[in-house]
């Protein structure tokens, strides 16, 4: 059984650095996809606080498609370039949004998110996934979150 668990009061750059580092051990050796994207949801939401929901969705034939994921149902298949996770798929690029609301073409699967942040996984320069968290309190994610997951995206692409 892992204990992984953020430390109380460490500094944001620290709950990443941890993030990564329990990301790593949870995946290293473990070849199901599947598995290391349902554990990586979980271990996410422990260590991030003020989530509404954190997740993969999958690149699949051209579209993402739901992956393992912590919160409420969500969109199953998104195409490429609408909304925050297709935009981000279809980019290649980390998609930070303050105000999901002022997002053009944003995909409401939760009323009640605020604000995303949503980066791609890589693999070979290829999306093979995005890495969704989504937040009830608007401008909840920052330059350090971003970086933060995108350094677990980089990590972990080998394992999903």
């Amino acid at each position: 059984m892992f204990t992984f668990a953020p430390t109380e009061g460490q500094s944001k750059a620290d709950l990443h650095a941890d993030l990564l580092s329990s990301a790593r051990a949870l995946t290293e050796g473990e070849p199901d996809a599947v598995a290391n994207m349902a554990n990586l949801a979980a271990l996410i939401w422990q260590f991030m606080p003020d989530l509404n929901w954190a997740g993969f969705y999958r690149m699949v034939d051209g579209e993402l498609v739901l992956g393992p994921f912590i919160g409420k149902p969500a969109c199953i298949r998104i195409a490429l370039g609408k909304g925050v996770c297709g935009t981000a798929a279809s980019t290649a690029e980390t998609q930070l949004v303050p105000d999901v609301h002022a997002f053009p073409g944003h995909i409401a699967c939760d009323a009640a998110s605020r604000s995303e942040l949503v980066v791609p996984v890589l693999r070979d320069g290829v999306v093979i996934a995005v890495i969704d968290l989504d937040s009830p309190s608007p401008a909840r994610f920052d330059a350090q979150d971003a970086r933060g997951i995108e350094a677990l995206a980089a990590a972990i692409a080998p394992h999903i």
